[in-house]
């Protein structure tokens, strides 16, 4: 028995247009940190030691995305979908310190969980390193 190629063809344009547009209606869902988990205060101060040893956790760990300059153009970041977080943008500095941390921890999508290979104060280190990354502009609404 014969396939034919000219009644596949329909229903497979149809199969992959839909896969095509439930996945991108995924990856473009905002991520959200709980609301308990943005209450959370972060209990490190960013001194320069902390913040110099989470500077080298970040290159390490987070620059191959998010780029040395936390913008979200890494050397991985080309192949990522969704694309990674841009640490210097409005919208990172509008989190509260323990939204960040929970998504440090968590993980999401692409993102690994750190929550297994970081301790918690080197988590809240690089919330504190991340803050680094970008000065606030007057139009900001510091939630930390």
């Amino acid at each position: 028995m014969k396939t034919q190629p000219s009644k596949l063809l329909p229903i497979l344009i149809v199969f992959a247009a839909t896969f095509s547009a439930l996945t991108a209606r995924a990856q473009t869902k905002p991520w959200v940190a709980p609301p308990t988990a943005k209450e959370v205060k972060n209990p490190i101060s960013p001194e320069p030691s902390t913040l110099k040893a989470a500077k080298t956790l970040y290159i390490a760990n987070c620059a191959p995305c998010h780029g040395t300059n936390g913008k979200g153009d890494g050397p991985a970041a080309a192949a990522l979908n969704p694309k990674p977080a841009d640490h210097t943008s409005a919208a990172v500095r509008n989190e509260t310190d323990g939204a960040l941390f929970w998504k440090i921890s968590e993980g999401h999508t692409t993102m690994p969980t750190y929550k297994t290979i970081f301790t918690p104060a080197q988590r809240w280190e690089l919330v504190n390193y991340i803050r680094t990354l970008s000065k606030p502009s007057p139009k900001d609404h510091q939630a930390r």
